[in-house]
């Protein structure tokens, strides 16, 4: 197994039908917790295995999740129902769950999604959106130029190859260029080949775009929503990040992956807070 396969795996809870257990490793932290991206993966695999037992739609095209409290590293489980089955899509739900020091549980993650089969997806295509236009791979910044406090609660970014646009990590040198905008490639380190599961952490994989206002700390998600739409091509993803509204200690900030093939097979957006 990879990295990210061993990260989101779930086992089915036997004689329970929908419940899953999971590990939660202190490999994909980022600041106080486990990556949101990761989080949302972790329970589309869930969901996905569920949804294609009951209605053979085992892949992701919407979900809408919302963090309701900071997960952390150990055992976790994700209970999953099966709302309603249709031709095209299955509707599902999942709440990931973990147990607090006082024995009670307590709830990290709820999702509402929709699942269908996108090998079987309408191919064609009309769209006015472009894909970034990035310098070569091997002109960008690796993620070690983050800046240190930063990488020093960022275990996550061990798990990936990023290199980042040069125009927008001036922030790394104290010069942010006030865009709100960070982009750059990224694949697995340990050669996880794109996936749709692997695009809802990729969603949320990329540093902050407050480090591009000059805001460092962590920026913790209240709501992501992440659409697939389609199965990506082999090879480095191209991710962009953006936001436009900072206001009332919140900033949205959208998300665009393109593949190798110049398809956009993937788009999200997240609510987040604003770092202290």
């Amino acid at each position: 197994m990879t990295e990210f396969e061993q990260g989101t795996a779930v086992a089915r809870r036997a004689g329970r039908p929908g419940v899953y257990d999971a590990e939660l490793g202190a490999g994909w932290r980022i600041g106080g917790g486990i990556n949101g991206g990761l989080l949302l993966a972790l329970a589309g695999r869930a969901l996905g295995d569920r949804l294609g037992e009951v209605g053979s739609h085992p892949q992701p095209v919407s979900l809408s999740g919302y963090y309701i409290s900071p997960s952390r590293p150990g055992p976790a489980e994700v209970h999953v129902e099966a709302i309603r089955s249709g031709r095209t899509l299955s509707t599902g739900s999942a709440s990931l769950r973990q147990r607090a020091d006082d024995g009670s549980t307590v709830e990290r993650l709820r999702v509402l999604a929709s699942y269908g089969d996108l090998s079987r997806a309408d191919e064609s295509v009309r769209t006015s959106a472009k894909p970034p236009q990035l310098p070569p791979v091997e002109q960008c910044i690796g993620s070690d130029s983050a800046p240190p406090e930063f990488l020093a609660s960022a275990d996550l970014l061990r798990r990936l190859d990023l290199r980042l646009d040069p125009a927008y990590v001036g922030w790394a040198l104290g010069k942010p260029s006030g865009e709100g905008r960070i982009q750059g490639w990224l694949r697995m380190a340990d050669g996880h080949a794109p996936d749709p599961l692997l695009l809802l952490f990729a969603v949320d994989a990329l540093p902050p775009v407050t480090f591009d206002l000059g805001l460092f700390g962590w920026t913790p998600t209240v709501e992501l929503t992440v659409h697939v739409r389609a199965v990506p091509a082999p090879g480095w993803l191209r991710v962009v990040h953006a936001t436009r509204n900072l206001a009332g200690g919140f900033l949205e900030e959208d998300c665009e992956i393109w593949d190798s093939n110049d398809r956009l097979v993937a788009q999200s957006r997240q609510l987040a807070v604003v770092p202290r």
